[in-house]
């Protein structure tokens, strides 16, 4: 049959991308620009955890310990953002909110400032670039703060883009790519020779591709058909966030907020991050409560407490939105990305509370995975191999003195 007549069936894809939040339409497009055939199953792409993040790009105040090894990933994606905006802005045609607006962390107690000179000792260790700020240098940058602010750290380097313009821009520009979109879950993983072959959706649908990119988030672990042996340890982890309306600057003077604000409030993290849009996004709980998403008053009361011992004027603001959102947690909160053990199955996903800021090179190491089958230097200590019941068995046999330290 002629390729061009119109009953002819189309070839299946290269690539099934299995989730259409920004992990997965991040893939499928950076694929698709490589030349592959792509296809995305989500009943509503551009949803997901990004729809309620805030969208912080903040690879130096991210630091944790223990995470040293996911700062150099973070890092390596936060210096492709300016280009990897400009990229996506010309191919969808839409803003998403990108802001070089850096990120103050403060302190509102002896205990808290204690903490961020740790921080601050640890950032400087990494080769990271933080200035510390006394009170009054933090309420001088920033003067809607409370007079109590202890001291801070201020990291121009840290910056933010808008997550639900992000989505909308990457689906465009999938659609534009000529990314195939089936809006339906898939349900079951496929398999024919021992390798992944496609899915089955829960229209009924039976898709095939040669390669197969699980990015559906915290439900990442929950697809039928995947071996155990190669089911990604994610979980979800719920957040609650409150959007606010900002009021517009006097003629001539300063926002309400110039830069996102961070603190630690009775030992909860919290963060504040004013959009070009006028809105200011305050979040974020930390929960492990399964899948449930429900935004509840205690959630509600503790955010806008927490804001208001750090800038009391917040309170007077008007409240537009409040919502809940999971995040795709892992064992050791760095994501899962490359292939598994089974051929032609690979994941990209359990980025936890960094997401938006790894899209960029999340893109970048799964096309270049896909599309010649090597995984980039800098996404080997995130293979999704380092949790398999294999790399487990060979860890507990080790020998003493090849433990690590």
């Amino acid at each position: 049959m002629h390729p061009l007549h119109p009953s002819a069936t189309p070839p299946h894809p290269d690539v099934l991308v299995v989730g259409g939040g920004i992990i997965g339409l991040v893939t499928a497009w950076r694929a698709a620009g490589r030349g592959l055939r792509v296809a995305v199953a989500d009943p509503a792409p551009g949803g997901g955890a990004a729809y309620v993040a805030a969208g912080m790009l903040a690879a130096v105040t991210e630091l944790h310990y223990g995470e040293e090894t996911l700062l150099g990933l973070n890092l390596a994606s936060a210096r492709r953002y300016p280009r990897f905006a400009q990229e996506l802005e010309e191919a969808s045609g839409q803003r998403i909110g990108y802001r070089r607006c850096g990120t103050l962390a403060v302190a509102l107690d002896a205990d808290d400032r204690a903490h961020l000179r740790e921080l601050h000792a640890l950032q400087v260790r990494s080769g990271l670039d933080s200035q510390w700020l006394t009170g009054r240098e933090c309420r001088r940058l920033e003067p809607m703060l409370a007079p109590g602010v202890r001291g801070g750290l201020r990291v121009d380097g840290d910056h933010q883009v808008d997550p639900r313009r992000l989505a909308g821009a990457l689906l465009a520009a999938c659609e534009r790519a000529g990314v195939v979109f089936h809006r339906s879950w898939a349900e079951r993983l496929t398999t024919a020779g021992g390798r992944a072959s496609g899915a089955e959706l829960a229209d009924g649908t039976r898709l095939a591709a040669g390669q197969v990119v699980l990015a559906g988030g915290s439900r990442s672990g929950r697809l039928a058909g995947v071996p155990e042996a190669v089911l990604p340890p994610v979980r979800p982890v719920k957040g609650q966030v409150l959007r606010l309306r900002l009021p517009d600057p006097p003629p001539g003077g300063r926002p309400f907020l110039s830069r996102t604000v961070r603190a630690v409030v009775r030992g909860n993290p919290l963060y504040l991050v004013p959009r070009e849009s006028g809105e200011l996004v305050l979040g974020a709980t930390s929960e492990e409560l399964g899948w449930d998403t429900t935004v509840t008053a205690g959630g509600v009361y503790e955010l806008l407490r927490d804001a208001h011992e750090l800038i009391p004027g917040l309170t007077e603001l008007p409240l537009t939105e409040s919502r809940a959102g999971l995040r795709p947690g892992s064992p050791d909160n760095a994501p899962l990305l490359g292939p598994t053990e089974l051929p032609g199955l690979h994941l990209a996903t359990g980025h936890f509370r960094n997401g938006v800021l790894l899209t960029p090179v999340t893109g970048d190491v799964m096309a270049e995975v896909l599309a010649t089958g090597t995984v980039p230097e800098e996404a080997r200590p995130f293979s999704p191999t380092r949790f398999s019941p294999t790399a487990r068995g060979a860890e507990r046999t080790r020998a003493p003195e090849e433990q690590p330290v």
